[in-house]
């Protein structure tokens, strides 16, 4: 079976495409060919499956064998994929997922994808819709994690995230990560994301993935920090997010819905046997 090794900004996925043969990996195989060390190595394993809705249907299991439902950096080089081999040949593409249909509009360059702007729909800020427990709308609210105490809001951006204010360090990142993910106010567990924010107006972000663990970068993740530091009045609704491999922009529109921008990477091409 063939697959590609893509990633965005370091957010690095197995991509297979399943059109004519469906494929439905099971857990215990994300996790073999997601391994760094005796399997392929990546964030996440991303199916291109037909779909009866849209022009495709993209299907992710997470390393640690979860399945996701929706995946910034993962639709982007989705979508670049299936372009790039003649799968679909309209722009923008349709592609379905667990969080909706999603609007996938390329810039092609003779005939190469690079870059990638995704509608990844309105945000959902009820804490029953991220799900979180409580009522309302979580807003700069006080979270305990291992005896120490965060400021946050939460959102739904396609899967829930909890977006965290303030100085941490990496091995803070990696101590208090995965205990936010699984607090029990999240009884879905959750994404987390560490957030500066800039003198100009833009935001550096730090990502613990729910099922994958510390990334490189997070596309859902980098739309929940830039409209929640929106919605606290940190920034402006177009906020560049900065990122450790490059720099993604998010664009909270009029509408309601968010727009992310961004590229995607082949990496290199192989055979699973």
């Amino acid at each position: 079976m063939r697959f590609t090794k893509m990633h965005g900004l370091g957010n690095d996925f197995i991509v297979i495409e399943a059109m004519e043969k469906e494929y439905f990996p099971t857990p215990n195989d994300a996790r073999r060919l997601c391994n760094r060390r005796t399997g392929i190595g990546a964030d996440g394993l991303l199916l291109a499956l037909p779909s009866q809705k849209a022009d495709l249907r993209m299907r992710l299991l997470n390393s640690d064998g979860s399945t996701a439902e929706m995946c910034g950096n993962g639709i982007r080089c989705f979508a670049k994929f299936a372009y790039e081999r003649g799968m679909v040949r309209s722009n923008p593409i349709k592609i379905e997922t667990p969080a909706g249909i999603k609007l996938a509009e390329l810039t092609i360059e003779n005939g190469i994808v690079t870059a990638v702007r995704v509608d990844m729909g309105e945000p959902l800020f009820e804490k029953k819709d991220i799900p979180m427990k409580g009522e309302g709308i979580c807003r700069l609210e006080t979270i305990e994690a291992l005896g120490r105490s965060f400021t946050f809001s939460a959102v739904n951006t396609g899967v829930p995230h909890m977006a965290v204010f303030g100085e941490v360090t990496e091995e803070e990142i990696l101590k208090y990560g995965p205990a936010l993910e699984r607090h029990p106010l999240f009884p879905a567990k959750v994404n987390v994301n560490f957030i500066n924010v800039e003198p100009d107006g833009s935001i550096s972000v730090r990502t613990w993935e729910r099922g994958c663990g510390r990334t490189l970068a997070c596309g859902t993740g980098s739309c929940a920090a830039a409209v929640c530091a929106s919605m606290a009045g940190f920034t402006g609704r177009s906020v560049k997010v900065h990122l450790a491999l490059g720099e993604l922009l998010i664009e909270w529109a009029e509408n309601g819905h968010i727009y992310m921008t961004g590229p995607a990477e082949e990496i290199f091409e192989g055979n699973i046997k």
